[in-house]
């Protein structure tokens, strides 16, 4: 099974860029549908961007044109470049892998917009 380690989050202004990593472990992404998810105090987790196997992206419509989810197979790592940062993207940020009916996460990266 494979392990998933989230890095990048911090502190930026509204308008501000970021980039996460998913540096993974244990196995290789390539075979996974690999995702971002985000969770905000109060709210549910919710789907942000995923990534599929054969390269297929797709986005929630809040973050449309805004980020970037992709993959570096040979550093078996996935990214989530979130530029034109807006205070409601505030959230603890987790990296998904699904494979096979199961889903694995990692511990979370906490992403906080303010000025």
């Amino acid at each position: 099974q494979v392990q998933l380690v989230e890095s990048g989050g911090g502190l930026v202004q509204p308008g501000g860029s970021l980039r996460l990593s998913c540096a993974a472990s244990g196995s290789i992404i390539s075979m996974y549908v690999m995702a971002w998810y985000r969770q905000a105090p109060g709210k549910q987790r919710e789907l942000v961007a995923a990534s599929t196997r054969g390269g297929s992206t797709t986005y929630a419509d809040s973050v449309k044109g805004r980020f970037t989810i992709s993959r570096d197979n040979a550093k078996n790592t996935v990214y989530l470049q979130m530029n034109s940062l807006k205070p409601e993207d505030t959230a603890v940020y987790y990296c998904n892998g699904y494979l096979n009916r199961n889903d694995y996460w990692g511990q979370g990266t906490q992403v906080t917009v303010s000025s």
